[in-house]
Order: structure tokens, then C-alpha cells, then sequence
């Protein structure tokens, strides 16, 4: 019975494996649809080797903070089409563990400097992936104002 069991797990997980690699790779989308908004809306932005493209509108002062930093943030997260989907209120801004957020933003916050300010390109896989939030639908490209206020 043990071997049925572990047989038909096996299957399953054969299957889902399968369907996986038969899924386009979401990367090169995600680059195209950055790059089209970027020339669209006449944007010059950096590449960042994983995939992130950024501009730092303001360089802010000090040093950088780290992957462990505690980081103080105010923020506006927006997809390609401009709906706003979160934001901290007026300007209040809000205390997140670095490590704990999205890669996007562990990637994209340590550009930063205190007082810093960018705006940040995040394809669906430094975001929310393939399974969204309850506020982003599935592989979506995620844009975020992000100001550093200071960091631990």
C-alpha cells in the first residue's frame, strides 16, 4: 500500500513538473512589457541583472541598507495600466524586515540611501508571481514609488 501511495505521489509530482516546463517562460514577457511602458511613457530607466529596472530620483544620504536592515518605507505599488493596488496613507510611512518582503523590493530598496527616492520596475517574479495577490492578478508587472525614510 506504502508503495502504491508513494508511486501515485511521484505521478503527481511528474505531472506538475511537466506542466511547469510547458508554461512560457514569464521573464521575457515581463522584460517586453517593461520595456514598451519605459518607451511609451518616454522613461529612462537602469537595468538591474535580475530583472529589475529602476531610477533614483533622489539619492538620499549615508550608506545603503542591508538585506537584514529593518527599513522604514512610504510607498506607492501600481501595475502597467496605473491602478493603484497599495500605498501607505498621506504621509505616513511603514516600518517592514527587509528579508520579508518581495524580492523586487529586497533587490530595489538597498539602491537607496536614507531620504532616498526611486521608482522601481518589478517583473512578476521578483513580485507576486504566478499566483497574484488578492489585490494583483497572476504575472504581473508591479511599479513602486518608494521613498527610504530610514532604516535599522
Amino acid at each position: 500500500m506504502k508503495r502504491l501511495i508513494c508511486l501515485a505521489l511521484l505521478g503527481i509530482a511528474l505531472i506538475a513538473c511537466n506542466k511547469e516546463s510547458n508554461e512560457p517562460d514569464q521573464d521575457p514577457i515581463d522584460q517586453q512589457k517593461i520595456e514598451q511602458y519605459l518607451r511609451d511613457n518616454n522613461i529612462t530607466a537602469t537595468a538591474h541583472p535580475s530583472g529589475l529596472y529602476y531610477i533614483i530620483t533622489e539619492p538620499g544620504v549615508g550608506g545603503h541598507p542591508s538585506a537584514g536592515s529593518n527599513v522604514i518605507v512610504r510607498y506607492k505599488g501600481y501595475l502597467l495600466d496605473g491602478t493603484v493596488f497599495d500605498q501607505t496613507p498621506g504621509n505616513q510611512a511603514r516600518p517592514f524586515q527587509l528579508a520579508s518582503l518581495i524580492q523586487g523590493w529586497q533587490i530595489g530598496i538597498p539602491l537607496l540611501k536614507k531620504n532616498g527616492k526611486g521608482t522601481f520596475f518589478i517583473p512578476s517574479s521578483l513580485g507576486y508571481g504566478p499566483s497574484g495577490s488578492s489585490s494583483v492578478p497572476a504575472n504581473s508587472v508591479l511599479i513602486f514609488e518608494i521613498e527610504l525614510v530610514d532604516y535599522l
